[in-house]
């Protein structure tokens, strides 16, 4: 039987930074999973880092402020390892995904 939690973390004091992670398991094994960097810039939520197992492979999205992603798969045993890593990788470095995020967000501006 497959079961599938969902939650969000907020990130910082601010509000303006959280982690939306979504996994499933089955018997004790992750079959899938997401987790999300999002962070409120301008008013509005944008997607800056997301790690999921969609096409049936890990992978990490890095994305930019002109909609365009740099895609790398990941390269574990397990989807548990992938979604450790996820979790730990952006908790521990958000701020830092942040900071790249809205550099290339004020490059872009004319």
């Amino acid at each position: 039987m497959q079961r599938t939690r969902e939650f969000v973390i907020q990130l910082g004091d601010l509000r303006v930074d959280r982690l939306r992670v979504r996994f499933t398991t089955e018997r004790k094994d992750v079959v899938r999973f997401v987790v999300q960097y999002e962070a409120l810039i301008g008013g509005r939520w944008h997607q800056v880092v997301r790690y999921d197992t969609a096409h049936h492979e890990a992978h990490v999205h890095v994305f930019h402020p002109d909609g365009t992603s740099d895609r790398m798969v990941l390269e574990f045993q397990t989807y548990a390892e992938a979604f450790t890593h996820a979790y730990r990788d952006l908790k521990a470095r958000w701020r830092w995904y942040r900071m790249g995020y809205e550099q290339e967000l004020e490059e872009s501006r004319p």
